[in-house]
């Protein structure tokens, strides 16, 4: 349904209900997504973003509902990845006298994804369009989370239109964030930072400073994924700038797969010893936890101890993503321990153990290894194990 957000200003995007999977498979989406775009109506008519290209006979319908295409004069490509601009093609195909604006970047990224002789604007921080009563004003973001990614804020009615920043994979039948469940906005929203924007919480957090120090008022922020901030705006972006500090709880997270439950038992063990001296704890199985979940609950701790048998001479195949991840999504201040049991080689646990050393964790403690499975002296070695993690922990 058409929402009219502020006056003359129309959210126009579309619901993707039955959305799992974002990134090709890399990201999971379990409560869907919405591709939200926006319609601004003045002396000059102005559509901020489009949507992913299978959707874009809907997104058409609705944008025309509000408005003939052939009456836009500025169409803004925020960021061209093809969820935002996948129905640009069908826009100015109906728009061929609109000026089509994008960042500096943006000049090279969109071109590239759709070879069309379109002629561009190109915009920097603080450029300015007047498009009658209001302006539109633009900051560039670039890595949050493209080098083309840019901020559009309406001037005169407040909205900042931040593209994927601020944003979460979240369909629901409302638009504003004071229309749904709260703690189901902020589960996705926590996962949309760790999982797509944790690798530059550094920029993240100087891009905020930069935007802040410009002393825009905001009253709404409309990201192109999931709800709208109207109640309260700024809340998502001291949330923000909290995640970009990487400033860990006092907890770890005991992530595993096994074989033949020898390392199931050595993490429950560990487990117990973390619990033995005060430190809350989860313990993840990698092979039937969503990873993009248990990255969650990685960015949240401040000890990650993996495990795993050896396979192959390696590790088993549910932990190498794993291991990957947490060297590029670049966690910062970890603490991280390798364990794991093996039968005629021990090689996962000293791979393990390079890979955090590469992921920039701190290491806590020497690799445990148990071989075949674990006896009653070798479990309790593994709760001496976590009990020491949990001292280190709270340090």
């Amino acid at each position: 349904m058409i929402t009219e957000i502020a006056e003359n200003v129309y959210w126009v995007g579309v619901v993707d209900w039955g959305l799992r999977r974002f990134h090709g498979d890399e990201l999971s989406t379990h409560r869907g997504s919405t591709y939200n775009a926006y319609v601004i109506k003045d002396e000059k008519n102005v559509l901020v973003d489009t949507v992913w290209s299978p959707f874009q006979d809907e997104f058409m319908e609705h944008l025309r509902e509000v408005i003939d295409p052939a009456e836009l004069d500025i169409v803004v490509a925020n960021h061209s990845e093809v969820d935002h601009s996948g129905a640009l093609p069908e826009v100015m195909r109906h728009a061929p006298n609109a000026q089509l604006v994008v960042s500096k970047k943006g000049e090279e990224s969109i071109p590239g994804h759709y070879h069309a002789d379109w002629t561009m604007m190109p915009v920097g921080t603080g450029d300015r369009i007047n498009i009658g009563s209001r302006d539109l004003i633009f900051v560039e973001a670039p890595m949050l989370h493209w080098p083309d990614s840019m901020f559009t804020y309406l001037a005169g009615s407040n909205i900042l239109m931040p593209n994927d920043a601020f944003g979460q994979h979240y369909a629901t039948e409302f638009r504003f964030n004071d229309q749904v469940d709260q703690r189901e906005l902020y589960e996705e929203a926590l996962k949309y930072y760790v999982n797509i924007l944790t690798p530059f919480s550094r920029q993240v957090g100087k891009k905020i400073d930069e935007l802040l120090s410009l002393e825009l008022p905001v009253e709404i922020i409309a990201p192109s994924h999931g709800v709208i901030w109207r109640d309260n705006p700024l809340q998502i972006v001291e949330k923000y700038q909290e995640w970009a500090k990487q400033e860990p709880e006092k907890s770890a997270v005991i992530i595993y797969d096994t074989m033949w439950n020898g390392t199931r038992r050595m993490a429950d063990a560990v487990s117990e010893g973390c619990t033995a001296e005060g430190v809350p704890n989860k313990v993840l199985h990698a092979s039937h936890t969503d990873r993009n979940d248990l990255l969650v609950e990685v960015f949240k701790a401040r000890t990650i101890a993996v495990g795993s048998p050896t396979f192959n001479n390696g590790v088993l195949p549910s932990i190498a993503p794993v291991c990957r991840d947490l060297a590029g999504l670049k966690f910062q201040n970890k603490l991280g321990a390798a364990f794991g049991s093996y039968g005629w080689n021990g090689k996962a646990i000293g791979d393990i153990q390079e890979h955090l050393q590469e992921a920039g964790f701190e290491l806590i403690a020497d690799p445990l290894s148990c071989k075949w499975q674990p006896s009653v002296d070798d479990m309790e070695a593994c709760r001496e194990y976590g009990k020491k993690l949990g001292r280190e922990t709270l340090q």
